[in-house]
């Protein structure tokens, strides 16, 4: 590994700068390919859009510059729809149906596609880049694009098992706190979830039992700060919620179920 890379991501504040730069090497072509990914990440360009993926749940998932870069943390999620997921395919037929709610690259589609042989994968998101990214990584599934419960097809209602969503949760007023990679590199649109945060999961967990097929479930990430406004959500869809926390990944689901 040429040291010169390292001291460059070094200098530019890259705090892993030897595990970059060997993701950097393995992905380039050719020396000027190289020289030409180090200048973008020194630029501040998120790594996973130089490098043109991100490792979520054990896949290579690809990711566009203006696409939402799946978090470490969402890994909890995926854990548990695959749970749910593998449950629901334990019962009876049919194939259990996931849909991937502001899906982005439909990183959790694919990790439950990949977990989870013969279920029915759908994803939906307002972005037409998010969109054209989701389908490239969901090659089996249908990808709609759309606001919320709009983008899908009347055929879905009530056929859903496991609905997943990663929707923004960051306060309005918080988004100047972000990392600066986010800010500038990532939509805000995948960032802002309005004055306290929850404007879109509301509405996807007001949404959801119009969609899930009876027994389904709603998994949604929120912040520990959060919780306890979404569970009340999820009490006044009729759910009976309960709250998932990983201290280790800083990760928090509220789930939805019967």
């Amino acid at each position: 590994m040429p040291a010169s890379v390292v001291d460059r991501l070094r200098a530019a504040g890259c705090v892993f700068a030897e595990a970059e730069a060997r993701l950097l090497e393995a992905e380039a072509r050719t020396t000027h390919d190289l020289d030409a990914m180090v200048d973008r990440r020194t630029a501040g360009i998120p790594l996973e859009h130089v490098l043109g993926w991100a490792e979520f749940g054990g896949l290579r998932i690809k990711v566009e510059p203006g696409v939402f870069v799946p978090r470490a943390r969402t890994e909890l999620l995926a854990r548990h729809a695959v749970a749910l997921t593998h449950r629901a395919a334990a019962l009876a037929p049919p194939a259990p149906v996931v849909l991937d709610m502001c899906c982005g690259s439909a990183a959790l589609g694919a990790v439950l596609a990949a977990a989870v042989g013969g279920i029915e994968v759908y994803a939906a998101d307002i972005d037409p880049v998010a969109v054209a990214c989701a389908r490239c990584n969901l090659p089996g599934g249908l990808v709609y694009r759309g606001d919320l419960y709009g983008a899908l097809p009347n055929g879905l209602a009530r056929r859903v098992d496991v609905l997943v969503a990663n929707a923004p949760y960051v306060p309005s007023g918080e988004l100047e706190l972000m990392p600066r990679e986010a800010r500038l590199h990532e939509p805000h649109d995948t960032l802002d979830g309005g004055r306290d945060g929850l404007d879109l999961v509301r509405r996807v967990i007001a949404g959801a039992p119009s969609w899930l097929r009876p027994g389904g479930h709603v998994l949604v990430e929120t912040s520990e700060d959060q919780a306890g406004l979404a569970l009340e959500e999820l009490r006044r869809a009729a759910f009976t919620p309960r709250l998932v926390r990983d201290e280790e990944l800083d990760a928090t689901v509220v789930i939805g179920g019967p």
